[in-house]
């Protein structure tokens, strides 16, 4: 009988990680980093409770950290395996898992340059070297392409929305005669959304593992480019500089178009937008490569829009310190999204302490990130160690989150007629249990949240085993 073992996103939203075991056959789907809050974090470090050694596929749902940020870190404990995702998806892990590594060096570095760590020294999660290593075992599986992996296992990719790339996975366990299937949603995008398609609906499974991320909410029906315009419009009347803190890949660039349409439909003169991110510059490159991905046409007279005449790109250090004396009106584009790292902390620390500027949050923030305590109403916040405080403008983008919300991850399952068991991972506790109990009462599915490394027998209705 498989088993099914919940490593991660297990009453949480970081983390994804399965492990899937069929006889001697052993699959994972995902290997996300933890994030927000440092008894989360640290879950990073622990040594697998499985050998890696022993995993034949890895198959990724994405490209975002909390999906693939332990990959280097798996290969340096023993992993050899297959990594399977979609073609797009590998360009863009390329870019991130480089770009992750090149930061937690700069910070190791940094930390012990200034004596900051309590660790001697203070070291990487992983390192360049590790990234190569997992790239290396990388494979492309196109959607709707059923992959056979063994005589008991197959599964293919299904468009999942939310980003460049993004796919569900369709896995099929052959057990004798007996077949089994089980459809891991990862990251569901919305319906309508900006740039990317809508959500290939799931099909018919015997269990379904779904994100809960907006389990217990609903997304404003309001209208994105109005918000946009009046941050925009009440920034510049101030003199000030608008700091959006994006994830690189899907955030960075829905942003870039979302601007464009306001200067070219007449609502708003034209405005410098700086996108100070490598990584997002890299990602914007790759969604360009891929015209037929997304919902709309980002060619403008032969040249894409993501790279507009008011766009401004900086890659080095140096030009990323020079914004510091910038003045407004303008835009400043930089990653992360949570604000959890990178250049974004120090926009942050030269930004938050002046009334005139504002920082806009444009997706979902984790317990325990910077991003959350600012929408919380911080008024002092801790960045690089030291205290700065909060008098810009803090405001939200509201429905702009890839994260499809309770009503479309209900729409998404509304072909399915019969599961055994749905789980629900990758969400907050209260939104995982609320969207159980929406399930259970709209369709009368069996539906579970399951804890951190529950192991659940396939073939038995769902029934958890500790």
């Amino acid at each position: 009988m498989a088993r099914l073992t919940f490593l991660g996103a297990a009453r949480t939203v970081t983390g994804s990680q399965y492990l899937l075991e069929e006889g001697d056959a052993r699959l994972m789907v995902d290997c996300g980093m933890f994030q927000g809050e440092k008894a989360l974090r640290q879950r990073n470090w622990a040594d697998p409770s499985f050998d890696p050694a022993s995993v034949g596929w890895l198959i990724v749902t994405h490209t975002h950290l909390d999906h693939i940020g332990r990959i280097p870190r798996l290969v340096k404990q023993g992993f050899r395996g297959r990594v399977l995702c979609t073609p797009p998806t590998r360009e863009l892990a390329e870019v991130l898992l480089e770009d992750a590594a090149h930061l937690q060096q700069e910070d190791a570095e940094y930390l012990n340059r200034k004596g900051l760590s309590k660790h001697k020294p203070a070291l990487p999660l992983f390192d360049d070297a590790d990234v190569e290593a997992a790239l290396g075992l990388f494979e492309t599986v196109p959607l709707g392409e059923t992959r056979e992996l063994s005589k008991e296992l197959a599964f293919s990719y299904r468009d999942a929305g939310h980003l460049l790339g993004a796919a569900s996975v369709d896995l099929r366990i052959r057990e004798g005669r007996r077949e089994t299937r089980v459809v891991f949603s990862g990251d569901l995008g919305r319906f309508d959304a900006v740039l990317t398609k809508d959500p290939e609906l799931a099909p018919e499974a015997d269990y379904l593992v779904v994100e809960s991320t907006y389990g217990n909410r609903s997304h404003a029906a309001v209208s994105l480019l109005d918000q946009l315009e009046g941050v925009l419009q009440r920034t510049f009347a101030r003199g000030g500089v608008l700091v959006i803190p994006a994830f690189a890949v899907g955030r960075a660039q829905q942003m870039i178009f979302m601007m464009d349409q306001l200067v070219t439909t007449g609502r708003m003169r034209p405005f410098p937008i700086h996108v100070d991110s490598p990584m997002a510059i890299d990602a914007t490159r790759i969604y360009a490569s891929y015209p037929q991905a997304h919902r709309v046409s980002l060619d403008r007279l032969g040249r894409s829009l993501l790279y507009g005449k008011w766009v401004h790109l900086h890659r080095t250090r140096a030009e990323s310190e020079k914004l510091n004396e910038m003045k407004g009106p303008a835009v400043i584009l930089s990653s992360s999204g949570m604000l959890s790292g990178g250049r974004i902390l120090h926009h942050c620390r030269v930004r938050l302490p002046h009334p005139e500027n504002t920082l806009l949050i444009t997706g979902y923030q984790a317990v325990g990130t910077l991003g959350r305590a600012l929408l919380d109403g911080a008024r002092v916040v801790r960045i690089h160690k030291g205290e700065v405080p909060v008098l810009a403008e803090i405001r939200d983008l509201k429905g702009m989150s890839g994260h499809a919300d309770a009503r479309e991850l209900l729409q998404w399952l509304s072909a399915v007629q019969k599961p055994r068991c749905v789980f629900l991972t990758h969400g907050e506790e209260d939104a995982a249990e609320a969207l159980a109990a929406r399930i259970q009462r709209e369709r009368g599915f069996p539906t579970r949240v399951p804890e951190r490394d529950e192991v659940v027998d396939l073939g038995a209705e769902g029934r958890a085993r500790r």
